[in-house]
């Protein structure tokens, strides 16, 4: 199967919908509800508008597998603002907002293939800095797909009412 990386754009949004409710059904399979919930989140008004204005702020990619869309993230120049609490970088950041796959392409490598293809735009930039920030509750599974592909954890934090236990991980690509 042949993975292709493309850029996004505002005609993509229902497939990135299509891709961020894929996974919440298999992490509901999973058990595994505190991280999105138990409802697609295209269901979410705030999730929506939030997905797109990450678009329109940064640069969505879409990897493609044989043609059609698996996976999806946005790079854009900094983190969302549930992390204004963080100290800055000190430098120019590139940030990942909304990996997601479409779980039918599962172990494919489509997202392995837009964290290395965010690395080199970022790198291609002479930006040196790559964030990331992700669910880093229960058995830490997310954090260590990222630790896998070259990030390393550098804040952890928790969010809202409910304390939702996230992590922060950066990537050098200079």
């Amino acid at each position: 199967m042949a993975i292709t990386i493309r850029e996004g754009g505002p005609d993509d949004l229902p497939a990135i919908l299509g891709m961020l409710d894929s996974s919440v059904e298999w992490l509901v399979s999973q058990g595994r509800t505190v991280q999105w919930g138990t409802e697609p989140l295209s269901r979410h008004e705030k999730t929506v508008a939030a997905v797109a204005r990450a678009m329109d702020e940064g640069t969505t990619y879409i990897a493609e597998v044989d043609g059609v869309p698996a996976a999806t993230l946005t790079l854009t120049d900094g983190p969302g603002s549930y992390l204004s609490h963080l100290p800055p970088p000190g430098e120019p950041e590139r940030y990942i907002h909304w990996l997601a796959s479409d779980r039918r392409f599962k172990g494919h490598g489509a997202g392995s293939a837009l964290l290395a293809h965010a690395a080199e735009v970022t790198r291609r930039a002479g930006v040196g800095l790559l964030r990331v920030d992700c669910y880093a509750g229960g058995d830490r599974k997310l954090v260590a797909y990222y630790e896998a592909n070259g990030f390393t954890p550098t804040h952890p934090y928790t969010h809202g009412p409910n304390a939702w236990p996230g992590q922060v991980l950066a990537r050098r690509v200079l």
